[in-house]
């Protein structure tokens, strides 16, 4: 009878396995030394250890969470693992064209035209949303909901005190404090700001004119600037009184007191799946993949207003092809079987006939001679 044991993913005969009760091993009526077995593994092991693959990615830092979760879970049967580094959108772009990393992780869908210039492919892997977030001591979550265009001027310092009279307008029975409003925002190239100021230029002709979208802004004077989501998340922990803003993984990972907003359809809401995924489907994302539309200030009476999607962006002819390849089964791997776990990320998946067009575009990367990668999208889609 032959018999498995399972050691750092090999599974391997009895006779490279531990034999207790004796100096050898003897399964099978065969004599092996322990030494010879212990070299036996170990060449094995280094063989195996040889063939591991690194693959690397930067970028969104909102979106770190999810690409996390998804290689801690891949990497227990593939022998891949991801080094991510959360640096914001702007520079995940930027290492993306400069092949410094084998994809760059954005939470804004590049231009048709700047991708043709890049030479890059660009695609969409989750939707989740910007939140407004607060620190007010004996608030309860929720309890505070403001509009668009209250969200502008307490961003852009025209109200300053969370007792101002249209705050307290905006809020009847809620027990706004006699509090300054501590006003956090993202110094670094963030696509989080990029989505939050875009959706202010929307509500707010006041702020389009002074501020308008981008991932950096000229903020006001007296905001304070931190840099990433965990910046973000730290500092409005530390400072009563403070609002931010960060994607919706952030709010529920640490807990925080999240605002209701008013919808374009003029719906107060809360963030959350239901919001996201009605803002997509009211996007021509599904019917016409166009992924660059923005997906702020949706219509739809559940549709979250700072809904935002998340992009994968990697060179379209690679130097590396073994990790190319890797990465690219990875999230195709993501696609056929991660819906669990982007849930659990608090993001939202993407319907069927988008991952199918994703798919395609996948098996478009070539070499750096243009020819096409040597991988098969059926194996990617099988693996366990």
């Amino acid at each position: 009878m032959l018999q498995l044991c399972y050691h750092h993913r090999l599974f391997v005969s009895w006779p490279l396995c531990g034999w207790r009760g004796s100096d050898s091993f003897r399964p099978l009526g065969f004599m092996f030394s322990a030494v010879k077995t212990t070299v036996t593994l170990t060449l094995l092991l280094s063989a195996f250890a040889a063939h591991a693959i690194d693959i690397s990615g930067a970028g969104s830092s909102a979106a770190q969470p999810l690409y996390v979760k998804l290689a801690d879970v891949y990497g227990k049967s593939q022998n891949v693992k991801l080094t991510y580094q959360p640096s914001g959108s702007s520079e995940g772009l930027k290492q993306a064209k400069a092949k410094t990393v084998e994809f760059g992780a954005t939470d804004i869908a590049p231009s048709q035209a700047d991708l043709k210039a890049g030479k890059l492919i660009c695609f969409p892997s989750a939707v989740s949303g910007v939140v407004p977030v607060v620190n007010l001591p004996g608030l309860k979550r929720g309890e505070v909901q403001l509009t668009g265009e209250l969200l502008a001027d307490i961003f852009s310092r025209k109200i300053t005190k969370w007792n101002d009279s249209r705050l307290t307008a905006a809020n009847p029975g809620v027990a706004l404090p006699d509090l300054a409003i501590a006003v956090i925002v993202r110094q670094d190239g963030s696509g989080t700001t990029y989505n939050f100021s875009d959706y202010l230029s929307k509500v707010s002709p006041a702020w389009k004119q002074a501020y308008g979208r981008n991932f950096t802004v000229a903020w006001a004077n007296g905001v304070t600037q931190v840099n990433g989501s965990n910046g973000a998340v730290s500092a409005l922990k530390q400072t009563p009184g403070a609002i931010a803003y960060v994607d919706y993984q952030y709010v529920m990972q640490d807990k925080l007191a999240f605002t209701r907003l008013k919808n374009r359809d003029g719906k107060v809401v809360a963030p959350g799946a239901d919001g996201f995924t009605a803002a997509l489907l009211n996007s021509p994302w599904v019917a016409q993949a166009k992924y660059e539309e923005m997906l702020t200030d949706r219509v739809g009476p559940s549709t979250w207003p700072i809904t935002s999607g998340t992009f994968i962006v990697a060179a379209q002819a690679t130097n590396n092809p073994e990790k190319t390849i890797a990465t690219l089964k990875f999230f195709a791997w993501g696609f056929a079987h991660g819906d669990a776990i982007v849930g659990n990320a608090n993001f939202v998946r993407l319907p069927d006939a988008m991952q199918g067009r994703i798919f395609g575009d996948l098996t478009t990367i070539t070499d750096a001679s243009g020819a096409p990668l040597k991988w098969s999208l059926a194996e990617a889609l099988n693996l366990r």
